[in-house]
C-alpha cells in the first residue's frame, strides 16, 4: 500500500520589512512543531509506518526548514526534491500543480510526502481525500500532516483517497 502525506509548514515568522515572504523562517513554536513531526516520522506506529517516501518540498525557507527539522535523515524519507512550483507566494498554486509535481517525482514503489502552504494543502486534502477530519473551513494546522491512502489503480489526482492518519502538533501548544 502507498500513501500521500500532506504537510503544512510549521509556524513561521511574520513578514518583515525588506525581506520577501519566501524568506520567512520558523519561529521557536514552529521548531517545536517540527520536533513533534520528527518524533512521529521516526515512530513506526505513527507517520513512520507510511514510509518510505519520496518528498517534494516547496522552495520557501519555512517549508524547507520544516522538512529539514521534521523529516530529513529519518527512515521515513528515501529521497527528497525541492520545488519552486509549490511556493504560492507569487501565484495561486492549486491541486493540479501539486499533483503534477508529485507525479514528476513519483517512482511508483514508494509513498509520497509533500510539504507546502495553506490554503493549497487544505485544497489538496479536500479535493483528493475522503474522511479528512479537518473541521473548520480552510483550516489546516501549522506543522500538521494528513495521510491519504493511495490504494488500487486510482491515480493520485483522481481523488477518493481514504484518510488514514491525522497528526496535529498544535494540539499540544
Amino acid at each position: 500500500m502507498r500513501y500521500l502525506i500532506v504537510v503544512r509548514h510549521a509556524s513561521a515568522e511574520d513578514p518583515q520589512p525588506g525581506r520577501g515572504d519566501a524568506e520567512r523562517a520558523l519561529t521557536k513554536k514552529g521548531r517545536r512543531q517540527c520536533a513533534r513531526l520528527r518524533d512521529w516520522a521516526e515512530d513506526p506506529e505513527a507517520l513512520g509506518r507510511f514510509g518510505p517516501v519520496t518528498a517534494v518540498v516547496s522552495a520557501a525557507t519555512r517549508t524547507r526548514e520544516t522538512f529539514e527539522r521534521g523529516f530529513a535523515g529519518t527512515t521515513l524519507v528515501a529521497e527528497s526534491f525541492e520545488s519552486a512550483a509549490l511556493y504560492n507566494g507569487r501565484r495561486h498554486v492549486g491541486v493540479a500543480d501539486v499533483v503534477a509535481e508529485l507525479l514528476a517525482h513519483d517512482v511508483a514503489d514508494r509513498s509520497l510526502l509533500v510539504v507546502g502552504h495553506n490554503p493549497t494543502v487544505r485544497e489538496v486534502v479536500d479535493a483528493l481525500g475522503v474522511g479528512v477530519p479537518l473541521t473548520r473551513e480552510a483550516w489546516f494546522p501549522k506543522g500538521g500532516a494528513v495521510v491519504l491512502e493511495l490504494g488500487g489503480e486510482r491515480p493520485i489526482g483522481a481523488g477518493g483517497h481514504r484518510c488514514v492518519g491525522f497528526f496535529d502538533p498544535t494540539s499540544e501548544d
